[in-house]
């Protein structure tokens, strides 16, 4: 079921290093959030520190998601209410199909058995609306995929788990144009679905341009540092960090 994410007073980093400085955030449901700003600004910290990677440890604050205390969970017990995330880049897993993959997960979140006969239906329908070879579930989970074939998988993956928040990072980086309009048709069919929330990290002003977003972030030197709609996302394009980038030093 989906529910609201709280983060509030969020510190988090990689060893001794503090990358994200006091995060402050809120996602309802139904919400499509946008993540923005320079190399380093602690993008991806954000979302892997909520999804709960090995190597993101968080020194302080709080994350919250409805009655869930995010961080008294395992990655595991966070996928199963409901989070779901991509990669920049994917790992292969020899010896694991894309298929059997989601199914366990699957049967993982949900407790129950996935019949083979309907799971395969839906695969077939959710390939052919992303106008991808229905076999790419057959494949062993990313191997041999070129980095196109890696994010298109990401996006299946993405419309037959169906979690309730889901955190794109870069899922449209180094990808064609027509790459990237399956990529955006699959995040759109994601969207359509009532209450679901979405944590988008991009560089790429086209995966954008057919998403209802309703908050823009910018992120600098770990810090929400402006926050405002898809009018920002507009300015950014135009403008680019610098202004943000100056205003953060000047502090």
């Amino acid at each position: 079921m989906s529910a609201t994410l709280t983060v509030k007073g969020l510190k988090a980093g990689v060893g001794e290093k503090e990358i994200l400085h006091g995060i402050d955030l809120v996602i309802n449901p139904g919400e499509t959030h946008v993540f923005m700003g320079p190399n380093g600004a602690g993008k991806s910290t954000l979302g892997n520190a909520i999804m709960g990677h090995p190597a993101y440890e968080v020194t302080e604050g709080s994350i919250q998601y409805g009655d869930l205390d995010l961080l008294e969970e395992t990655a595991d017990k966070r996928a199963k209410a409901g989070l779901f995330m991509t990669f920049q880049n994917p790992i292969e897993v020899p010896g694991i199909t894309v298929a059997n993959f989601m199914r366990n997960a699957i049967e993982m979140r949900t407790g129950e058995r996935v019949k083979l006969w309907n799971f395969r239906k839906k695969v077939k329908e959710i390939a052919n609306i992303l106008t991808i070879p229905e076999d790419y579930a057959d494949r062993d989970l990313n191997v041999g995929f070129s980095g196109v074939e890696k994010k298109k998988a990401e996006i299946l993956q993405l419309l037959i788990l169906d979690p309730d928040l889901a955190i794109l990072d870069e899922t449209d980086s180094g990808l064609d144009v027509d790459a990237v309009r399956v990529v955006s048709k699959g995040i759109q069919e994601f969207q359509k679905k009532e209450g679901k929330s979405l944590f988008i990290i991009t560089h790429n002003a086209a995966i954008l341009e057919a998403l209802d977003v309703t908050h823009t972030h910018i992120l600098v030197d770990g810090k929400i540092v402006k926050s405002g709609g898809k009018e920002l996302i507009d300015e950014i394009f135009t403008e680019g960090f610098e202004k943000y980038i100056e205003a953060e030093k000047a502090e």
